[in-house]
């Protein structure tokens, strides 16, 4: 059926939407990707009609009116006839009202020069007569395109070339009104149960694909080779005990291609790119299969709680021709990583944890300080307290990081003397063993009913790593046994796991004041160890303002138009200085960022001129403008913390402010009172007074 059929069918009311059907939900860019597939005659996708003369409760209508009759009743297919609806006829469908309408399309722009679709932008599109808003393209019957064409073209040998092109453009939108979308139907006999039972069919059956899958779809679709050699290199890395899956893969992919965590962000990228960032990410991944067990002690992704925290190492080797370029990386690398599997980086809210991580790799040479900003943010802080083993289980991360700290020390089997970093084979595979056996702890005052004792039981801190066939031979005997032979067997070995020497400790009446001593040792170890990699503080270069507008708008790096010239009503405008200072704010009370003053949204640079012209013309006294500001709003104590430049590039001037993490709380003295700000990704976020209180008691001492 026609679109043009099928919009009338709205209008009529001859087509009409159930009750039970969800609102319109439908984003903006949704709506967008639709009117740009049917100019370029892609398909999208078939509807789904119940033709019936005894429909269920509809949509904003209370009684059917007589001339109605039969009706077709929309299943499937709703959220794109209402975005067609308003893009076609500029009016919202009779079956909605206007709080339905959570994001209205209509404000899509299309330019008859270009075909390009985009939304309203003022500065790109103010005085542009080639951009046309889509509603009027279709309602306006009328429009004159030898004078759009003769406004824009210097001559008229021009202006006839250019009226060829603007009226081909302009009728490919219009004409894709009689594109036939494919529509099935639901006889007539079909009942109300019949209906929603189709109904629920069409939208829950099958598996929905994970963005990964989808990802790794769209991966495909360009370069059909891709799930082949993603298979290939897991098998090959399976051999060196570093096991990946393919949403592992194509996560790395992207974050090799497109400098971004997001699965969504490949879509789309040739075959060219997607190749050329395999060959790199294939390199790296060899790269770390041997480097990692070298020089974090980390021999296989068992060591790991989850793989995701190689993305960011990715990312960085990818920006570093694939390898660390000095010992201090190496070292502030690993650092992080220790730090990142501890504290769980990524075991919860992983998407946007990731894009704020990759997005520091890519903006800064060295970001391991700011990285490891993030872990404090999240966690308070990066050292490991007794407290924190007290009841944890082998599951928790930090029974790993024992592991790997152990293997770094150098810790061997008790028994047979192997190197727990070299052990491979059914029979020396790593094991964890209770040093004091759980068996005899519950014959003797621990009840395994009670779940505080089977924790206190089971805890890291009872705990030793040995190969399995040891693990077997020791069966139930006490350490105040045992211990003494390992001692004297392999010197070191016990001290190498962490475990007090004091045979007073290794009694049984005396477990409790063990388990305080181990997990002090512990973390005493671990911090030690931590403290120990890091040399010297990390210097944080910024890159050039081509390579940073590239990267977009991210929780670390903003555009702002100008400071104070408000683009709409083309003249001063001094309430617009608080968005700036918000960012700054916002910057110092996380992990830091970038400002660039005189770059639009879309990256597109128009320079400092408006806001120079309101200054005097003078970057000195702008730059006093700024400051002044910064001091009256924010506090001359940031000062520090802000590194204030600017920049020249294609004869526009940028202005460029680094922000550090504050070492204390930054307010706004706004007019409506002192407010706090932080990033929540892209954007700067105003805290209540709750929610303010409980970041400061988490972020600062």
């Amino acid at each position: 059926m026609k679109i043009s059929e099928l919009m009338d069918g709205i209008r009529k009311k001859d087509l009409v939407l159930p009750e039970f059907q969800r609102e319109y939900v439908w984003s903006r860019d949704q709506a967008k990707q639709l009117i740009v597939s049917l100019v370029r005659e892609y398909p999208v996708g078939s509807l789904l009609f119940w033709k019936t003369d005894d429909p269920p409760e509809l949509k904003n209508i209370d009684n059917m009116p007589e001339k109605l009759g039969t009706v077709q009743v929309i299943l499937d297919g709703q959220q794109r006839l209402t975005t067609l609806y308003m893009l076609i006829n500029g009016e919202i469908p009779p079956y909605y009202k206007d709080v339905d309408i959570r994001t209205d399309p209509r404000d899509l722009y299309f330019n008859m020069e270009t075909g390009e679709f985009q939304y309203y932008q003022s500065t790109r599109m103010q005085g542009s007569p080639a951009w046309q808003r889509v509603v009027d393209c279709f309602k306006d019957k009328e429009l004159k395109v030898f004078e759009i064409a003769r406004k824009m073209a210097s001559t008229d040998e021009a202006m006839f070339h250019l009226a060829e092109t603007l009226n081909e453009n302009l009728n490919n939108l219009k004409n894709s009104v009689t594109v036939d979308l494919p529509v099935q139907t639901v006889p007539s006999q079909a009942n109300l149960d019949d209906a929603i039972d189709i109904f629920d069919r069409v939208n829950s059956q099958g598996t929905k694909l994970t963005d990964a899958e989808l990802a790794l779809t769209h991966i495909t679709g360009r370069w059909s080779h891709a799930r082949r050699v993603m298979k290939q290199k897991i098998e090959e890395l399976d051999e060196k005990h570093f096991s990946f899956d393919l949403t592992f893969m194509t996560r790395a992919l992207t974050g090799v291609v497109t400098k971004r965590a997001l699965f969504e962000t490949i879509h789309g990228v040739e075959q060219d790119n997607l190749e050329e960032g395999w060959r790199k990410l294939s390199k790296i991944l060899d790269y770390l299969a041997t480097v990692l067990p070298q020089r974090a002690f980390i021999h296989s992704t068992d060591d790991l709680n989850t793989t995701n925290a190689l993305v960011p190492l990715v990312v960085y080797l990818s920006e570093n021709d694939g390898r660390f370029p000095d010992e201090k990386a190496i070292q502030n690398a690993l650092h992080w990583l220790y730090a990142a599997h501890t504290w769980s980086r990524y075991t919860s809210q992983t998407d946007q944890r990731l894009e704020l991580d990759v997005s520091l790799v890519v903006r800064e040479k060295r970001p391991w300080e700011s990285l490891r900003a993030q872990i404090i943010d999240q966690r308070g802080r990066i050292e490991v307290k007794a407290d924190d083993l007290e009841g944890r289980g082998i599951q928790h991360p930090l029974f790993r990081t024992m592991y790997i700290l152990s293997k770094a020390k150098g810790a061997v089997d008790w028994f047979n003397g192997a190197p727990l970093g070299s052990t491979h084979g059914k029979s020396y595979s790593i094991h964890n063993h209770h040093i004091f056996p759980s068996s005899v702890l519950y014959q003797n005052g621990y009840d395994p009913e009670n779940h505080l004792h089977v924790k206190i039981v089971n805890e890291i801190a009872n705990r030793a790593i040995l190969t399995a066939d040891t693990n077997i031979d020791l069966s139930n005997r006490l350490p105040e046994d045992y211990l003494p032979e390992v001692e004297e067997r392999y010197p070191g070995a016990l001290t190498s796991q962490f475990v007090p020497i004091d045979p007073y400790l290794w009694k049984l009446d005396n477990y409790t004041e063990f388990l305080v001593a181990r997990r002090e040792s512990i973390a005493r170890n671990f911090n030690e160890f931590m403290d120990a990699m890091i040399v010297e503080p990390e210097v944080v270069y910024g890159k050039s303002i081509p390579e940073i507008i590239e990267l977009g708008e991210s929780a670390t790096l903003e555009f702002k138009s100008t400071f104070q010239w408000d683009m709409v009503r083309n003249e001063v405008n001094k309430r617009l200085r608080l968005s700036v200072l918000k960012t700054l704010a916002a910057f110092m009370n996380s992990a830091g960022g970038t400002l660039l003053i005189g770059v639009e949204d879309d990256g597109h640079v128009i320079g400092l001129d408006r806001d120079l012209k309101s200054t005097g013309g003078s970057l000195d006294k702008y730059g006093q403008l700024l400051g002044s500001q910064i001091h009256e709003y924010l506090g001359a104590h940031c000062s520090p913390f802000l590194d204030m430049r600017f920049e020249e590039m294609n004869g526009d001037s940028v202005c460029v402010i680094d922000a550090k993490r504050a070492l204390e709380p930054v307010f706004l003295r706004s007019p409506h009172g002192n407010e706090f700000y932080v990033r929540m990704g892209p954007t700067s976020r105003l805290l209540d007074s709750e929610e303010m209180l409980r970041y400061i008691q988490n972020n600062w001492e």
